[in-house]
């Protein structure tokens, strides 16, 4: 599966007809031959497809964290393996038995004791804390289609938050999310949401300065990477940890690449303030500099290469536009502050020398700038994005070969060389009715809930909250990745339903009125793309085992609902789950037909057990971003105004935001370690992503052995910090500020810099008393310490890398983990 190694997969006329004319007699040797002449005479078709790869021991499925072969034994899911080309499989694979086995599933579909019995809206400030109520499937169905038939009616869609965002479970048709807007859509709309929560400032601000949203784009091919790139800079990027897990089932050929950087001796320079696995991997050089300081610290890299005549002015002059606005801000000809390497050391604690050493090396090489998304989930996050694409511009190397900079290297293989083939379109959401509400910012949820009509500013418009009467909730999880907990419980209590499906009992599953149990991915069929940028793999996922207990599957459940909503055979267009997939795959196959690739039809294919891997163009692996903007610019412009790179952004000025100006510049945050907060909670806060779960996922599984520390979520202190406050590795710590406070397990490490922390997002939430806000979380979810406010008035992403807090020795009662426990009567 790696790169370096590729079999040419690539088909002559002559082998693709005699494939097809090989499938062609199936059909009829079916009604002449017994079952083993058959098998025999498929298993002789199959040999005519070389793009098929079959399992070795068990079934074909996979997860987020990679495509796997299930071992099942007796009715149950006992182990996995990997599939036999996977270049870095990981043990989050090994959970998926116990994903399916877990003691937490939701074994029936239940109901709020005093929702039930009082109806909705009843004792909201019980969710979380309430009795449950088994009731029947067909009870449960009358209670959802009921209130969507009411809301709809007394209130309209804009009541409905129906937005449900998430990492949904892979898979192209049992797409939770989709298939509950697909629903909504039928019934009359709803209110949904714009952005995300991982890229939500970058995608909004890169939009406007290079005319796409660029974190999610294909980035230069890893092998031209590492051919051509001399000096690689990590700036916040730990691709080791977030490389595991992909959208759609990962490649891991990020993994690879890294690998070989290593393995080549390309230098490094990791800038982060923890000493991250991937620095380890690579042996980079550190640089450490202050929570949320990154934007200023660029700034003195810009100056130095201004100032020593290091910048590229031919590449700006002909590429860019604003770039002398931005230097007056540079000089300090705005504010009478020039951004030199010394202010910038002010800043963000690196040293000037160091600073200009970096900005001298960047130029002196050809350079490859990997960012990752951490920065811009902070406190003016737009900037970070904005100033790095600045900085990559003065150094003039965008688009050429090994150099410029690359926003998702780090996520979900970005750089993997893009494959020749077809493409899965997973089931539609449909058309959403005329005059449907306008969505909401993603991360703006909770203010949305608890302000009903207020007006925010919005990326150049305004956007006035619905006041929401139900919140549908199907492939996602609210109470782990929004921020301040607290105030989400508080706001969650203003709708006067709340529906979700789930399969175990999370946290928002136990802030719910009505839970409907859902099968894993699997318990059911379905078909998954491999290598969300490579697009070179298309992996059947088999039902492995029955569902379990009452579970079933989104699809059947919002089938059930669109029949007592009256717009069944317009939900399922009269197609069961393999119809489905057959008519997924088959458009999939006409593309590759295309590609001239052959495929075998989809019942062979499904029969067969094998996984498809489709052949990677030479040219492919040597594909470089924004080399035919570089060549021609007036026949290859960017989606700006300009058509160029907009260091100044007429269209962001021209919205007149105080918090976010017409070019890149640094804001000081609302908390940072200067900031007046400081003085009572002086340690800065990392969230990163955590190393065995995906982001909540998985935290209810023995994984937890690897990572908890007094049985809760470690918290990374450096000796220095951990010493001032008598703790010792293995502590039970109180983390605290005025927003909240957890419970975590001290990992004392010079890995960090003295005056940060680190407590890695995901684990689930569990107040000590269950409804009240601000109780102490046993389990150490992050986020009941940071803050929601929007990044700023352009973008409103989230804030949820970033918070000031204070820690003690923990001194209090016993308090028992109970996070992945069942709820009374649940």
């Amino acid at each position: 599966m790696t790169f370096f190694n590729d079999q040419q997969t690539n088909l002559s006329r002559r082998t693709l007809l005699k494939g097809l004319g090989a499938c062609a007699t199936l059909p009829l040797l079916a009604g002449l031959f017994p079952k083993s002449a058959l098998a025999k005479a498929v298993s002789t078709a199959l040999e005519q497809f070389p793009t098929l790869v079959p399992a070795q021991k068990g079934i074909l499925t996979g997860a987020h964290w990679g495509a796997f072969e299930a071992i099942v034994s007796e009715g149950r899911m006992v182990r996995v393996q990997p599939v036999a080309d996977d270049p870095a499989p990981n043990d989050l694979i090994d959970m998926a038995p116990f994903q399916v086995h877990a003691k937490n599933r939701i074994k029936y579909p239940m109901v709020r004791k005093s929702w039930l019995e009082h109806g909705p809206g009843a004792r909201p400030e019980l969710r979380g804390a309430d009795e449950w109520v088994r009731v029947s499937w067909e009870k449960a169905i009358d209670l959802v289609a009921g209130e969507i038939q009411r809301v709809q009616s007394d209130f309209g869609p804009q009541a409905i938050h129906a937005g449900s965002y998430g990492w949904k479970s892979v898979g192209m048709f049992h797409n939770s999310r989709t298939l509950l807007h697909r629903l909504m859509n039928l019934s009359g709309g709803f209110t949904g949401y714009a952005g995300d929560y991982s890229t939500g400032a970058a995608q909004v601000i890169m939009s406007h300065v290079m005319g796409s949203i660029e974190v999610y784009e294909q980035q230069t091919a890893w092998p031209n990477v590492v051919e051509h790139a001399e000096l690689v800079v990590l700036w916040g990027v730990n691709a080791q940890v977030t490389l595991k897990n992909s959208w759609n089932m990962p490649d891991h050929e990020g993994q690879a690449g890294f690998k070989a950087l290593k393995e080549k001796g390309t230098r490094v320079i990791s800038i982060d303030p923890v000493y991250n696995e991937t620095a380890k991997l690579v042996g980079a050089e550190w640089i450490a500099p202050n929570a949320y300081t990154d934007v200023a610290m660029m700034l003195g890299v810009a100056h130095t290469l201004y100032s020593e005549k290091k910048h590229d002015q031919a590449f700006l002059d002909r590429y860019t536009v604003g770039f002398d606005t931005f230097l007056a801000y540079l000089l300090g000809k705005e504010d009478g502050q020039p951004k030199s390497a010394e202010w910038a050391s002010s800043v963000c604690g690196v040293d000037a020398k160091v600073i200009r050493q970096l900005a001298l090396d960047m130029a002196a090489k050809r350079t490859m700038i990997m960012a990752g998304w951490g920065m811009q989930r902070q406190h003016h996050g737009e900037q970070p994005n904005w100033m790095l694409v600045t900085l990559a511009a003065m150094l003039g190397q965008i688009g050429l070969p090994g150099g410029g900079y690359g926003f998702s290297y780090h996520y979900s293989s970005g750089g993997s060389p893009t494959a020749k083939g077809g493409i899965l379109a997973g089931i539609s959401a449909g058309n959403a009715p005329k005059n449907s509400p306008a969505p909401i910012p993603v991360a703006r949820i909770a203010d949305c809930l608890a302000n009903p009509g207020k007006t925010i500013d919005f990326n150049g418009r305004k956007v006035t909250y619905p006041d929401i009467k139900l919140v549908y909730v199907a492939g996602g999880n609210p109470f782990h990745h929004h921020q301040d907990t607290n105030n989400l419980v508080k706001a969650w209590r203003k709708p006067q339903t709340v529906i979700v499906h789930e399969p175990y009992w999370t946290a928002t599953a136990k802030h719910a009125d009505i839970v409907l149990p859902v099968t894993t991915s699997y318990e059911r069929n379905d078909l998954e793309m491999g290598g969300d940028y490579s697009q070179r793999y298309v992996f059947p996922m088999h039902q492995c085992v029955p569902p379990q207990f009452e579970a079933r599957n989104d699809f059947d459940i919002f089938s059930a609902i669109a029949a007592k909503l009256g717009v069944q055979e317009q939900y399922t267009e009269g197609k069961d789950e393999m119809l489905w997939l057959k008519q997924m795959y088959d458009g999939m196959a006409a593309q590759a037909r295309g590609a001239r690739v052959a495929l075998p039809p989809f019942n062979m294919f499904w029969e067969s057990n094998n996984y498809i891997r489709f052949p990677i163009p030479e040219a492919n692996r040597q594909w470089i971003r924004h080399a035919d903007f570089r060549e021609n610019p007036l026949l290859n412009p960017l989606g700006t105004p300009s058509g160029k790179i907009e260091i100044f952004s007429n269209t962001v000025a021209g919205m007149g935001y105080a918090d976010c100006a017409g070019h890149p510049k640094w804001y000081e945050p609302k908390e940072w370690v200067k900031s007046e907060v400081a003085a009572r909670y002086p340690l800065s806060l990392n969230t990163s992503h955590p190393t065995q779960r995906l982001h909540s996922q998985l935290d209810n599984t023995p994984l937890r052995d690897k990572f908890a520390i007094a049985d809760r979520e470690a918290i990374l202190i450096h000796p220095d910090d951990a010493k001032a406050r008598g703790i010792q590795d293995g502590d039970l710590v109180r983390a605290f500020n005025e927003r909240g406070q957890i419970l975590v397990g001290a990992l004392i490490s010079a890995d960090i810099r003295p005056g940060v922390v680190r407590v890695c997002e995901g684990a689930w939430y569990d107040p000590a008393k269950p409804g009240e806000a601000g109780s102490i979380c046993k389990n150490g979810n992050v986020n009941c310490l940071t803050f929601d406010e929007g990044s700023s008035s352009l973008a409103q992403g989230n804030c949820g890398h970033m918070a000031q807090l204070q820690i003690e020795k923990y001194i209090g009662p016993v308090l028992a983990n109970t996070a992945h426990e069942v709820p009374a009567n649940g």
